[in-house]
């Protein structure tokens, strides 16, 4: 996970060939659009034979800082900046389109929990625009976990009924958010599985924070059972590595991610 490239597109690109890997996911958002930066990727990614398996959209004014201001704040559902958020969406979607990523994602925030109520259902209206702007395009439209648990994000998937609407499992966040244990999460979204991150976390030990993201096989998702559910419900996808810190020392946890996630799915 490239996360922002626009700083130093190269730079950041550098890392998928320090690391020895071809595909990746990077975040874009209208904060950054312009100024040449798709022009510079499509060109790296052509050259270097680089592969974005998914764009992430984000948007201005979101913040993680802790679990209110990740419901304020984050995705689709804060009704002020909806509007908006859905025509950036269909920007950055036809932005990787030309970039040759076959979906985007996003963390759509905290659905609301009553699915006969107004402030759901207009959730559901913002997801089916995104959704079928998307694929007149060609592309999928992904749902990261962590924010629901794994049923309320399939019966929401089911309600918007669209058919490439799909997820991006983070089975960290299942834990960070403190709202599902991730290998039965796996399970219940088995169907909709379209992307998944390599990412390890600890559940929260304060009521209103979140939980702390770990290197890979030092938190408590069990990516051993993880790996053996993941082949056992037939995904055969990339294993997108997520380390939200930065520096050299992120650098090598994804190398010692690698090492360890190769030796977990050969086994």
């Amino acid at each position: 996970m490239l996360g922002n490239v626009a700083p130093s597109p190269a730079e950041k690109f550098g890392h998928l060939r320090e690391l020895g890997v071809r595909c990746c996911h990077l975040w874009l958002g209208k904060s950054v659009l312009g100024n040449g930066l798709e022009q510079k990727i499509a060109d790296i990614t052509l050259r270097d034979g680089y592969e974005i398996t998914t764009v992430f959209c984000g948007f201005d004014g979101e913040r993680y800082d802790d679990i209110p201001t990740v419901r304020s704040t984050i995705g689709l559902v804060p009704e002020e900046p909806r509007a908006a958020r859905v025509a950036e969406m269909k920007q950055v979607a036809d932005v990787a389109k030309r970039l040759g990523a076959p979906a985007i994602a996003l963390h759509i925030g905290y659905i609301p929990p009553d699915r006969k109520s107004d402030a759901y259902k207009n959730v559901v209206k913002a997801a089916q625009e995104v959704a079928d702007h998307v694929d007149k395009i060609g592309l999928k439209l992904t749902l990261e976990t962590g924010q629901e648990t794994a049923a309320h994000l399939k019966d929401f998937i089911g309600d918007v009924g669209r058919s490439n609407l799909g997820v991006n499992f983070d089975p960290a966040n299942m834990l960070l958010y403190g709202n599902d244990k991730p290998i039965a999460a796996l399970e219940v979204l088995a169907p909709y599985l379209f992307n998944v991150h390599a990412k390890d976390g600890d559940w929260p030990t304060e009521q209103g924070k979140l939980g702390a993201e770990r290197p890979i096989g030092k938190g408590q998702v069990n990516f051993p059972e993880f790996i053996r559910k993941l082949k056992k419900v037939g995904y055969r996808g990339p294993l997108i590595i997520e380390r939200e810190i930065s520096g050299d020392q992120q650098l090598a946890d994804m190398r010692s991610a690698i090492t360890f996630l190769k030796k977990e799915i050969q086994s």
